[in-house]
Order: structure tokens, then sequence, then C-alpha cells
């Protein structure tokens, strides 16, 4: 089993900035594929970012530019950099790792992050 914890996120200015951290725990084998996504309210959850085990991300055309996303391999652990954050930024953000030996998909819990003057 792996278990994901998440930082808390957050109310934030539009403009503003905020960190995300998501630290992975278990089973966790090395080669995997650890990414954020989001859900809005009445809206079906998105792919914001991801970054697999050699650093290599991808973005949503929503974030590019804005959002960086990063992982610490010894620390299983991933990050979201959100920057100029907009209100429809809004939303629960979801840490997320595919682990490709189990062909397994493990979520956190979310946390949320409110955008909003």
């Amino acid at each position: 089993q792996v278990q994901l914890v998440e930082s808390r996120g957050g109310l934030v200015q539009p403009g503003g900035s905020l960190r995300l951290s998501c630290a992975a725990s278990g089973s966790v084998i090395s080669r995997n594929l650890m990414g954020w996504y989001r859900q809005a309210p009445g809206m079906e959850r998105e792919l914001v970012a991801t970054v697999d085990s050699g650093g290599s991300a991808n973005y949503a055309d929503s974030v590019k530019g804005r959002f960086t996303i990063s992982r610490d391999n010894a620390m299983n652990t991933v990050f979201l950099e959100m920057n100029s954050l907009k209100p429809e930024d809004t939303a629960v953000y979801y840490c997320h790792v595919h682990i490709f030996l189990y062909g397994a998909d493990y979520w956190g819990k979310g946390t949320l992050v409110t955008v909003s003057s």
C-alpha cells in the first residue's frame, strides 16, 4: 500500500502564490509518475501537472507558465508551486501517484485551495 499526505492548502488572494507538497510512504517503487489533479465545485477532476521519475513534467494548458511541479525522489515527495493564482484556480487539489510495477493509482485525500480577495 501507498499512502499520500498532502500539505494544507489555504486562502490566497488573486495574484498570490502557494506551494503544495505531498509525501508518499509505504511500498513506493522509484519508477512512478507523481502529479496533481484538481476538482472545482460542480466540475470533474482534471489534471494539473505530472512529473516522472526522471523529472520530465507535463502541465495543463490552463496552468502553464504559472505552476511548477517538481519532486524529491529521495523523499518520495512531489511539490506544486503555484504563482499568479486566479479565482478559477479555486479547487480541491489531489496528489496522485501511479506506480508502473503495480499498475496501480493512489490518491491523497485532497486539500482545498481558495483564491479570493
